[in-house]
């Protein structure tokens, strides 16, 4: 199943998307200001059957503004897309991308990671 995750970010919003078998993670970019139908538009083109957006819980797990912002966020989406979107906790996704310099952009870069880590879950929850 092809997946992709967000970074949702105020600024921008990082993307990844999963091969079809839903095992590797590419960043494939950014978008502006978490541009909804720009969103759409990817999730269409590629042939995206779930989309996985970043929930970043704090270090206690719990909700903070920025959590209830990727809520919203998640909310808006689900009326734009015809697939599932659900919410991942993507703490350290961030500092994982940070220490892996790239010319790929960071929010791209930690997309991917929150991805791989869904990824990874996914698979050993359907054990």
């Amino acid at each position: 199943m092809k997946v992709m995750a967000l970074d949702y970010g105020s600024a921008r919003t990082g993307i990844a998307v999963s091969d079809p078998t839903g095992l590797v993670a590419r960043p494939v970019g950014i978008v502006a200001r978490a541009d909804i139908d720009e969103i759409a538009v990817l999730v269409r083109d590629e042939g995206v059957e779930e989309v996985v957006v970043g929930h970043p819980l704090t270090l206690r797990g719990e909700r903070g503004e920025q959590a209830r912002a990727a809520e919203r966020f998640a909310k808006a989406l689900r009326a734009a897309v015809d697939v599932p979107v659900v919410l991942f906790d993507e703490r350290f996704t961030t500092d994982l991308a940070e220490q892996a310099p790239s010319p790929t952009p960071e929010d791209a870069r930690a997309a991917a990671h929150l991805l791989s880590s869904y990824l990874e879950w996914s698979a050993s929850s359907r054990r």
